[in-house]
């Protein structure tokens, strides 16, 4: 599931990686890049490379080299992006929920004409792309391959804190009794829903009855 505390943090590596071969939509082609990655504060060299690839529709595949082209070594060489083509979706936030619209690029005659595409992004999908993303990509956006990996900021393994050290609610603004166990009968819920949702799962029940299950928490 996701992370809320990370909600927005999500949302914004989705907008700067290709959702299918994990590479920043921008290179040092691009020199406001260039000058990004070189910020040595991560917040601000994260927010630079979020800014330059959230326009980017689409992952830049290999160019083409002409042969014929006369080649002057006195320019700086070329980077290659070498992405791997695919159309990104525009990303959208609706609660602790994320969606994707694909939509057809200007010039696509195949798709030409097509609604676009609209369907979430599930905490699954986002841990898959995350995974692929490289760890010098991961320096690069200013995080950290040792303590904030992008996979991380998504609860795959829940930690449950043993009893003596689970907090007490407070209940009416402090003056009433305090409540010892609700933290241990969220968990118990969450535990339950889990179940709920690998019992669905293992049915074969409809996607949607499978989503609901999983947000009950």
């Amino acid at each position: 599931v996701y992370h809320v505390g990370f909600m927005t943090k999500i949302k914004k590596l989705l907008e700067t990686v290709c959702h299918n071969c994990g590479k920043i939509l921008v290179d040092e082609s691009n020199p406001a890049f260039a000058d990004a990655i070189r910020r040595r504060d991560p917040k601000k060299r994260f927010d630079s490379v979020w800014r330059l690839c959230k326009p980017k529709m689409i992952c830049e595949t290999t160019m083409a080299l002409d042969e014929d082209a006369p080649s002057d070594k006195t320019k700086e060489p070329k980077h290659d992006h070498g992405g791997c083509g695919n159309i990104q979706p525009e990303v959208r936030r609706e609660g602790l929920r994320l969606t994707g619209t694909w939509k057809a690029q200007k010039g696509d005659e195949e798709n030409e004409g097509q609604q676009p595409e609209k369907k979430p992004i599930t905490p699954q999908m986002a841990l898959n792309i995350f995974r692929h993303i490289s760890t010098d990509d991961i320096k690069r956006m200013g995080l950290s391959n040792d303590y904030a990996r992008p996979e991380w900021m998504i609860i795959t393994v829940l930690p449950v804190p043993p009893p003596p050290v689970r907090p007490s609610i407070s209940v009416d603004g402090g003056n009433g009794p305090r409540g010892e166990d609700d933290l241990t009968y969220k968990l118990g819920d969450i535990i339950r829903a889990n179940g709920n949702v690998r019992r669905c799962e293992t049915e074969g029940s409809p996607a949607h009855v499978v989503n609901e299950l999983s947000s009950c928490c």
